[in-house]
């Protein structure tokens, strides 16, 4: 594509104008368990996403945070008898591993939520400051009763998301049960840290907002992540930075993909569900993992069966064969309209019935920009 070409990739529904690079902030993994396929998808989607942005001229700088100050991490920690942070430095290389298999490319930026206390306790700091968060009994609290109209909640709903999610709206000490800790006071089995309210730890969402803003500044153009994250804990990192900075909106552009489930019942090992990504790799090609997640619409939830997975590595041998053949008289406007279909909301489907009924260059280049080789 000449270098003079429009850089403005369509996403979820929205144009985004870019020059040279993309700021993408992308939700990593709490790092207490094996890499299953559903992290793997999301993952995989947004290195599909950087690879299409290098097709348009734009460099993808990504930060993908791990969280490793986090409740369910202490638990697993605490029952392997292991520190928190060199346990969750175990299950972090695995993942890595599990990532480079599947030939996800390394980010920019990879910052470790333990390391960003400071930030954090400056967030809460500049949130208590501009009346957008208070103080009490050591912990600092967003005030979040606006966050589910601004996501399209109702209160309702809103409440039993973040009780699942750990957001204890039964805290006696807000003011609101849709209050969000930024700093949540010192407890027993957890680690703490020093802070002007005393021992504690950032909550969840602070740690992203805090690790974001410090990679990228006061916005991204694309924030990315698991569909089952938009709420709340996407919803509450947007609405925190806003506050902080002033500069709305926060994210251009969101990317949740879509989740992943077995026999209709979301991926998770409390479910008994998990498929491994290390296990599919025993039977499957990187590439045909990758083309079974990315040959879907990006938001579409799916069910996970080994006839998908098969139905792929098949497909995968037809666009090979495709991709080996003379591109033709056909063979430059179909590759452009595989690019312009992968720049059209990652259209992979599409791009894919292109590339295999005009093989050659269409073929290659989508071989090649979606990493199936």
């Amino acid at each position: 594509m000449p270098s003079s070409a429009l850089a403005a990739p369509v996403l979820a529904g929205r144009r985004v104008l870019l020059l040279d690079r993309a700021r993408m902030y992308v939700c990593g993994i709490t790092p207490y368990d094996v890499t299953h396929l559903g992290h793997a998808a999301t993952f995989v989607w947004v290195d599909a996403l950087g690879r299409m942005l290098r097709m348009l001229g734009v460099e993808p700088e990504v930060c993908r945070n791990v969280t490793d100050v986090d409740d369910v991490l202490d638990v697993a920690a605490s029952r392997a008898s292991a520190p928190f942070d060199a346990f969750a430095a175990i299950q972090q290389y695995h993942f890595e591993h599990d990532l480079t298999a599947l030939h996800v490319r390394p980010v920019r930026y990879e910052p470790r939520a333990h390391r960003y206390i400071e930030h954090v306790i400056r967030l809460a700091e500049g949130l208590v400051a501009a009346g957008h968060a208070y103080a009490r009994n050591g912990s600092v609290f967003f005030r979040g009763q606006d966050v589910a109209a601004a996501a399209g909640l109702d209160r309702g709903a809103a409440l039993l998301l973040s009780a699942e999610y750990g957001g204890r709206p039964d805290d006696p000490a807000k003011d609101d049960p849709l209050d969000a800790a930024v700093w949540q006071a010192a407890e027993p089995g957890h680690p703490a840290w020093d802070s002007p309210w005393g021992p504690g730890r950032p909550g969840w969402h602070a740690e992203c907002v805090a690790m974001a803003m410090s990679a990228f500044g006061v916005g991204v153009d694309v924030h990315a992540g698991g569909a089952d994250l938009r709420f709340p804990h996407h919803a509450y990192h947007a609405a925190m930075a806003e506050a902080f900075t002033g500069v709305r909106p926060y994210a251009r552009a969101w990317l949740h993909a879509g989740t992943v489930t077995v026999g209709g019942v979301k991926m998770a090992k409390s479910a008994g569900n998990l498929v491994l990504v290390s296990d599919l790799l025993e039977r499957y090609t990187p590439a045909a993992v990758r083309l079974m997640i990315l040959d879907r619409p990006w938001a579409a939830d799916w069910d996970y069966t080994d006839e998908l997975l098969e139905a792929a590595a098949a497909r995968l041998a037809d666009l090979y064969q495709a991709a080996g053949r003379g591109a033709g008289p056909s063979g430059e406007p179909g590759a452009g309209e595989v690019r312009r279909l992968l720049a059209l909301d990652l259209d992979v489907p599409t791009a894919l019935s292109v590339a295999l009924e005009d093989g050659g260059a269409p073929a290659r280049l989508l071989i090649a920009t979606l990493g199936l080789d």
